[in-house]
């Protein structure tokens, strides 16, 4: 085995862990470190001084629905080429695209085990009347019970 072939991939690895402390050391030397003035704090536009408080951001549900849309939409990127060439790939084709699947569903139940789709305060149910059997009914409708029988 040639170890001569991977000195370049070594000396990259070794120049990105270089570059990645040098930025941390250089943000942490440079950056000032004087705390930051409530003018400084408070929101710029255009000059005008804000009247109103920003609005509220948006519940992390959204963002579980956001990517359940893109997960869904990659699936179908996929599904066409595969649907092109079906044939062609066989069985290979097929346990890839079962494997593919199987886990964006998983990624789908897991989102939704989140709470990716409920919105709002969990209801319960009280229930209005009491279970119905058949003397019930009859009591509802207004017969007497006893000539049902």
């Amino acid at each position: 085995m040639n170890v001569d072939q991977y000195l370049s991939i070594l000396g990259l690895l070794i120049l990105g862990v270089l570059f990645a402390a040098g930025s941390l050391v250089a943000s942490s030397k440079l950056a000032p470190h004087k705390r930051p003035t409530d003018a400084k704090l408070a929101p710029y536009e255009c000059g005008i001084v804000p009247e109103v408080e920003p609005p509220q951001r948006f519940p992390v549900r959204f963002y579980l629905v956001a990517m359940i849309f893109i997960i869904f939409d990659i699936e179908v990127v996929f599904m066409y080429p595969f649907a092109v060439v079906f044939r062609q790939l066989g069985a290979f084709g097929l346990v890839e695209i079962l494997v593919f699947s199987v886990t964006v569903f998983g990624a789908l139940l897991f989102l939704v085990s989140e709470g990716a789709l409920t919105w709002g305060p969990v209801k319960h149910l009280v229930p209005g009347m009491p279970s119905r059997t058949s003397s019930s009914t009859i009591l509802r409708i207004g017969a007497d019970p006893d000539q049902a029988a």
